[in-house]
């Protein structure tokens, strides 16, 4: 997603002389073709990030559309105070690049497990909180942030992560995007899941239930309506997220979920506890760790539709 993130930021910066960049002393092997076709839209402002967010909060209201960048917890965490009192109290267009979410840095340790922050960020005012599933949903996020008034938060996996979309998608800040229709269960994805999540929906497809499959690329602000939608529609509904089920974007969907009249819709979220996690290792050895394999999440979703596994579905047959 980074590489999909930063070309498409050079795209945007030679339409739109308002673009700059301020990264926090690393990623140069991602940022160098920035830096080197705008140097002078391109500040290294150190392993410094209170001071990167108010520069690039004094940028902004001077007239720039200012992208800081760092990884995992340090362009939201470390400089909180900043982002909440000179970013978001003056509704500065500032978008923040969150570089890991979930465990991509997962080799690193607790420090770079990004688990906490949709909570967090989307707690702030006048922010907006953005995780693309997949580099076709980074790229057009990144586009539609630079006309996008305000703060926002794109929160973006580190690199690798496959192609969910088969074909050209219309990226809507707020607007969810359907990969799969079906009556059974909604499933609902944010960040780098989403591969998954269709995966999964393939595996349920094996054990005969329809899985509508949405990308909910923006969680602040959240498309109630395809919430409602799949409430009406379908006979159960999932949220599924690398992030704390508290806050992220399970949280956000129970609480539409909690003001619309009684529709006793079976709910559930898939995510992370709210737990630190000491294991260090990959970021799919940390994931089935937590219960985010394949199998893992269709044997739950299996249980919320009170449906018993078929054994052997989708498999080939033993040979004698």
């Amino acid at each position: 997603m980074r590489t999909a993130f930063i070309q498409e930021l050079l795209r945007v910066a030679e339409e739109d002389d308002r673009v700059m960049l301020v990264v926090g002393d690393l990623g140069f092997g991602v940022v160098e073709p920035f830096a080197e076709r705008f140097p002078l839209r391109f500040v290294n402002a150190g392993v410094a990030e209170q001071n990167m967010t108010g520069m690039a909060a004094g940028m902004a209201l001077s007239g720039c559309v200012v992208f800081t960048y760092s990884i995992a917890n340090f362009p939201t965490l470390r400089c909180l105070e900043q982002i909440r009192n000179d970013v978001c109290y003056h509704q500065a267009n500032v978008k923040i690049i969150s570089i890991g979410g979930g465990f991509s840095y997962g080799a690193l340790g607790m420090t770079h497990h990004a688990t906490e922050d949709i909570a967090i960020m989307r707690a702030l005012p006048n922010m907006t909180v953005i995780a693309p599933g997949d580099p076709a949903e980074a790229a057009a996020a990144t586009r539609a942030v630079v006309n996008w008034p305000g703060p926002c938060y794109l929160r973006l996996g580190r690199a690798g992560e496959p192609m969910a979309h088969q074909s050209e998608i219309d990226f809507q800040i707020g607007k969810a995007i359907q990969l799969r229709d079906g009556d059974d269960l909604t499933l609902i994805s944010t960040g780098g899941l989403l591969p998954t999540a269709v995966a999964v929906a393939d595996r349920l497809a094996q054990q005969e239930v329809s899985t509508r499959v949405l990308s909910m690329h923006t969680i602040k602000p959240l498309d109630e309506e395809a919430v409602e939608s799949a409430t009406r529609e379908t006979r159960a509904m999932a949220t599924l997220e690398e992030h704390s089920v508290i806050g992220g974007l399970g949280g956000a969907v129970a609480e539409v979920l909690a003001e619309l009249p009684s529709r006793g819709t079976p709910f559930t979220r898939i995510g992370l506890p709210s737990a630190f996690i000491s294991r260090a290792g990959s970021s799919e050895y940390l994931r089935e760790k937590a219960g985010l394999s394949i199998e893992a999440i269709v044997e739950r979703l299996l249980k919320l539709l009170d449906k018993p596994q078929q054994v052997g579905a989708g498999r080939r047959p033993a040979h004698s």
